[in-house]
């Protein structure tokens, strides 16, 4: 192949290059472009089928990870890649929404982009790249896609905003993950997560997004002059006047009735009646071929007057569909605890959308382990929201989460992962689950609220509540209005679809939609600060039925406590093989999970047998002192004592002087024989020479002594302690074995009291 064919531009975005490479992959696609940024390689088509007789646009995304490209084999049983993950889902809609309002009225040809990662080089995340680069392939292709789209990555590290920062920075070492899409004019599409970032950051950081963004529109649009494709030429519907004027006059009145109706299926119920009505009279004859033009052009004159009517009456009249103000919030109803065996729970209600949000508690070894291309490998928490269909009144198919859950889902633990503790303060994997019991609008924000008091519920001491709102905005000219807490209906035919959440300090999730070109930042700032104040309203609300996270956990939760335990006697705690802690596990029913540090986890569903277990931890792994009382077992009888086990591995000395008090005894075993259990007392402890010396814990003379006494009372003989001790390599024998975990110590005790 001749390199002629090959075209490649380049742009230097924050001090670092990334290609536009056409010509060489892929070139029965309609458009293909190969995007690179340092070893980080996304192929991206853009495919146009067959033209279809429908009314909306066939277009699919679809982005598919290979594990290849970080040299690395699937984890799977089938050692192959399967359903898109949740990184790649993401992408995908990522991609999708910005682009999807950009192609032209009435392109129904199916068309298809497809983002394939081909390298990975773990410090330029694919997913910039694939948002570029689906854009680069739809301006090479016949597609008449009017401006390109660029995409770029926005982080604050250290306290300055970073361009595109690397991916290892993105993991824990940033207050803000900005994702900004948009065109040379404007901005379309946000998806952020932020540690508490104060509103006015947020336009600072979208300020310089766009600049980036011009930059790589151009060298697309560069690209696509080089070696595009001849654009298809496509006619809009076009909206008869006459007609749309014949059934504004007939049923317009009619119509604007029925949208004001505040229920939304009543409303609903109203408009389709209307619209059956104007269907009847407006299409003819069912049996004349002029049948279904006549209809189309109905349907297209009855939305575009339902449109008009919905959006003046908001933005010229101030007057929404159910009757609200443009800051009002709807009703809000609250209620916690409402399911007993779940670790925490909240219903949160606002309007006709509800949330319910469980919250379910677990070791750290129920830890999420991440197969990814991401340098990511596990998670602790977690969020997942579900939207089943009878939340809308309709029957359908449940066949697992669609894209949409999926994202919903990571918007709501995207925005309360600022305020989780780390499982160094609770040492236990948390799980939050939403179902949308009912919905009409802000569903996902609904899902933050329930999600915030359900975690406040379970006793999860996260640093502080979390609330969610939906804006929107209508612009009809010089006239706009911005919407607090939008409806379907607004959302629908709205121009913008703005979520906002965050605590009372700042903002930690964002994301946002925009369907026209002429949003300023004075409107976006404008947005945001009507955002705030919603948050701090619901948040009061959801104060006045919980305030704070509750001081103990559910008798139903398990039980995790931390006992600190010198890294030397890690071996001691083991045993040959893992005999000890497995035995002790066995005993207590529990698990126990030790890291090299000494950090030891007990699991426990019971907090008595907790509690006991740790105790004993807590005894065998001490250093003996002088004054210590043990119930222990002779193990060994001499002729001049008996070694009596303390702990496992260590023994003390019961000299035969000591064995009966006040009697003289020619023979240990007179009085004691292997494997009895006596009560002794410490009184002795050479460390130097490793003696342990004992008395009878009854015995008179040293009854009610302080240890300092004690100490100066003496065995009457030495003893030596026995030490078991296992190599380091015998932990992965017991249950604690494996990698290293997180440490837990200085955490409060969550056992409910």
């Amino acid at each position: 192949m001749s390199s002629d064919s090959v075209t490649t531009v380049s742009v230097e975005i924050a001090g670092t290059e990334i290609s536009f490479e056409t010509g060489k992959l892929a070139k029965q696609a309609s458009g293909a472009v190969v995007v690179r940024q340092g070893d980080t390689m996304v192929l991206n088509t853009a495919t146009v089928g067959n033209l279809r007789d429908v009314d909306f646009l066939p277009l699919t995304v679809d982005v598919e990870e290979r594990m290849y490209a970080a040299g690395k084999i699937p984890g799977s049983f089938f050692k192959r890649e399967g359903r898109a993950g949740e990184k790649g889902t993401l992408t995908a809609r990522m991609i999708d929404r910005p682009i999807r309002p950009l192609f032209p009225k009435g392109w129904h040809y199916e068309t298809q982009l497809v983002a394939i990662t081909i390298s990975v080089d773990h410090e330029h995340p694919y997913d910039i790249l694939a948002m570029n680069g689906a854009s680069a392939a739809l301006m090479l292709s016949e597609v008449p896609l009017p401006t390109p789209v660029g995409a770029v990555r926005i982080g604050k590290v250290d306290g300055n905003f970073v361009v595109n920062p690397r991916e290892e920075d993105l993991v824990g070492n940033t207050d803000l993950d900005l994702i900004v899409a948009g065109t040379d004019e404007a901005i379309l599409m946000v998806e952020a997560g932020a540690n508490e970032i104060p509103e006015a950051e947020i336009l600072d950081a979208l300020d310089i997004a766009h600049d980036a963004i011009r930059k790589l529109c151009a060298a697309q649009r560069e690209l696509a002059e080089k070696a595009g494709k001849p654009k298809l030429t496509i006619e809009a519907p076009v909206i008869d006047e006459s007609l749309l004027n014949e059934i504004r006059a007939s049923h317009g009145a009619e119509l604007d009735a029925a949208t004001q109706v505040v229920d939304k299926l009543e409303r609903q119920d109203a408009t389709k009646a209307v619209e059956a009505a104007v269907l009847e009279q407006y299409s003819g004859d069912a049996e004349a071929d002029t049948y279904p033009e006549y209809r189309q052009k109905a349907q297209l004159a009855f939305d575009r007057l339902e449109k008009s009517i919905i959006r003046e009456r908001i933005a010229v009249h101030k007057k929404r569909p159910d009757g609200r103000n443009d800051k009002e919030i709807r009703p809000i109803s609250i209620e916690v605890g409402i399911a007993p065996r779940a670790h925490g729970s909240a219903l949160f209600t606002r309007g006709q959308t509800q949330a319910l949000s469980v919250a379910a508690l677990g070791t750290l070894k129920e830890e999420m382990r991440l197969d990814t291309l991401g340098l990511e490998t596990h998670k602790f928490y977690w969020h997942h929201y579900n939207f089943p269909p009878f939340s809308v009144g309709e029957a359908g198919f449940m066949r697992g989460p669609k894209r949409r859950d999926i994202g919903h889902g990571a918007l709501a633990e995207r925005a309360l992962v600022p305020v989780v503790p780390s499982t160094e303060d609770f040492p236990y994997t948390i799980r939050v689950v939403s179902d949308i019991l009912e919905s009409n609008g802000s569903s996902s924000m609904a899902s933050v609220c329930g999600s915030s008091l359900a975690l406040m519920d379970a006793g999860v001491p996260i640093k502080a509540p979390v609330a969610g709102i939906a804006m929107g905005l209508i612009k009809e000219g010089d006239d706009y209005i911005i919407l607090t807490d939008i409806a379907g209906v607004e959302d629908h035919l709205g121009d913008m679809d703005f979520k906002v959440a965050g605590t009372e300090a700042g903002i930690t999730a964002l994301q946002m939609d925009i369907k026209i070109t002429g949003v300023t930042f004075e409107i976006l700032r404008d947005a945001l600060a009507q955002a705030r104040d919603a948050r701090l309203d619901i948040l009061g609300q959801m104060k006045s039925v919980i305030d704070a996270p509750r001081e103990s956990l559910s008798q139903y939760a398990p039980r995790i406590l931390t006992v600190q335990i010198d890294p030397d006697k890690i071996g001691l705690l083991i045993g040959k093989g893992g005999e000890t802690i497995r035995g002790l596990s066995d005993e207590f029913d529990s698990q126990i999970d030790v890291n090299d540090e000494g950090q030891v986890l007990v699991y426990s569903a019971n907090g008595e047998l907790g509690e006991a277990l740790a105790e004993r931890i807590r005894t065998m792994t001490k250093e003996v002192e002088v004054g210590d009382q043990y119930q222990g077992k002779v193990v060994k009888t001499t002729t001049f004592g008996a070694f009596v086990e303390l702990a496992k591995g260590t023994d003390g000395l019961l000299h035969i002087s000591n064995v009966s008090p006040g009697q003289r005894v020619d023979a240990v075993e007179d009085v004691l024989n292997k494997g009895d259990e006596i009560a002794v007392r410490v009184v002795e402890v050479d460390r130097e020479r490793g003696r342990i010396g004992l008395r009878l814990a009854e015995d008179p003379e040293i009854a009610g002594k302080s240890a300092e006494e004690l100490a100066g009372v003496g065995s009457g003989g030495g003893g030596g302690p026995r030490r078991e001790r296992s190599d380091r390599g015998d932990r992965n024998g017991g249950r604690g074995s494996g990698r290293p975990r997180h440490r837990s110590g200085g955490g409060r005790d969550p056992e409910r009291g």
